[in-house]
C-alpha cells in the first residue's frame, strides 16, 4: 500500500473505503440476502445510481418465494437491469426495535 501527501498534510491511499450494508435485493426471479460496499460518507442510493452493469453483494443467500436458501456464495453479482428493488436491512431492524 502507498501513501502520498499534499503540501497541507492530507494523504492519498490506494485503499478504498468503504461501508458495508446488509440489504435484501429483489430481482425478477428471486430474493437475494447479502451485503453492499458503499463509499464512505454515501447513501444506498448513491451506489444504485452509479449506473454500473452489475450490483456486488457479498455473503449472499439466494431465496426462493419460500424463503429457502437456493444458493449461498461470498461474492454475487447481479445484473442491475434485473433487480427490482433494494432496502437495507438496517431499517427493518430498527422499525422491529421500535415496535
Amino acid at each position: 500500500m502507498t501513501f502520498e501527501y499534499d503540501n497541507k498534510g492530507k494523504f492519498f491511499t490506494d485503499v478504498i473505503s468503504k461501508t458495508p450494508i446488509d440489504v435484501l435485493v429483489q430481482t425478477t426471479t428471486h430474493l437475494i440476502q447479502g451485503t453492499i460496499h458503499i463509499h464512505r460518507d454515501e447513501r444506498l442510493k448513491d451506489e444504485l445510481d452509479r449506473g454500473n452493469s452489475f450490483l456486488a453483494l457479498t455473503e449472499a443467500s439466494v431465496l426462493n418465494a419460500e424463503g429457502k436458501t437456493l444458493y449461498k456464495n461470498e461474492f454475487l453479482a447481479v445484473q442491475t437491469n434485473q433487480v427490482v428493488w433494494v432496502i437495507p436491512e438496517e431499517n427493518d431492524q430498527e422499525e422491529k426495535s421500535i415496535s
